[in-house]
């Protein structure tokens, strides 16, 4: 993930678009599939930013890893935003909103972009936290094709940290393996989060590797596709290995 933005909980994030190029192919060199690009933090207690801000950070980042071959996703819940990052050669749009935006799904439907689909919706205390995420995103799905989005270009994120305690976000992992009952692509958001610090103690964001480690390792044992990560060269090298025991 590459935050363009000095708002970023991981305390990584630069709106230097010379910077934030830097940062991203150093990233590539160290294993990353995808630059996924973000503008507003998405942190709790964030202070929101206009579609025009967002632009303007996000710009000439996005043009730039281009213009390098790099595979670009951006991260917006905005239509207008994810439009122009479209435009300019962005393959995805990871919207963490769940097509809150109304305009959303019609423009990853005509742009026929690959679209990450987020449960943002709070479950804490649930009795069967993971049975409502389930049905949350299967009605995001319902949705989007009914938007004309192709199925085969959906990507489903459980939201770790998104509306979920510790105990919540530690059954999403242990039981992944129900959301695969969906039949599409998993990705999974662990790195650095809250949840982490807490079961470890109380430790700050950037002591938090080695528990992101195994949640990444457990994310892909359990079902996960793709994860998201900070820590690239550490975390890929944590994918291969985990990838060659599971799945040979």
């Amino acid at each position: 993930m590459l935050n363009v933005t000095p708002d970023s909980f991981s305390g990584d994030g630069t709106l230097d678009p010379a910077a934030a190029l830097g940062h991203a192919l150093a990233m590539r060199a160290e294993g990353a599939d995808v630059i996924d690009v973000g503008g507003e933090s998405t942190r709790p207690g964030h202070a929101p930013i206009s579609a025009a801000e967002e632009l303007r950070r996000i710009e000439p980042v996005i043009a730039s890893l281009v213009e390098r071959g790099l595979l670009v996703s951006i991260d917006t819940r905005k239509a207008a935003v994810a439009q122009r990052a479209l435009e300019l050669g962005a393959r995805i749009v990871n919207d963490v909103s769940g097509l809150a935006d109304p305009d959303m799904a019609a423009v990853v439907a005509r742009s026929r972009a690959w679209v990450v689909l987020m449960d943002d919706r709070d479950v804490r205390d649930a009795e069967d936290p993971v049975g409502l995420v389930r049905d949350d995103l299967a009605a995001l799905v319902e949705r989007a094709g009914r938007a004309g989005i192709d199925r085969e270009r959906v990507i489903l994120d459980p939201g770790f940290g998104f509306g979920k305690g510790p105990r919540e976000n530690l059954a999403v992992l242990r039981e992944i393996g129900r959301l695969r009952e969906l039949r599409l692509p998993l990705l999974v958001g662990t790195s650095r989060k809250s949840t982490i610090g807490k079961v470890l103690g109380g430790l700050p964001v950037e002591e938090r590797g080695a528990g992101t480690a195994a949640t990444v390792a457990i994310a892909i044992a359990f079902g996960a596709d793709a994860v998201r990560v900070h820590d690239v060269r550490e975390m890929a090298r944590v994918s291969r290995m985990a990838d060659a025991i599971v799945r040979g």
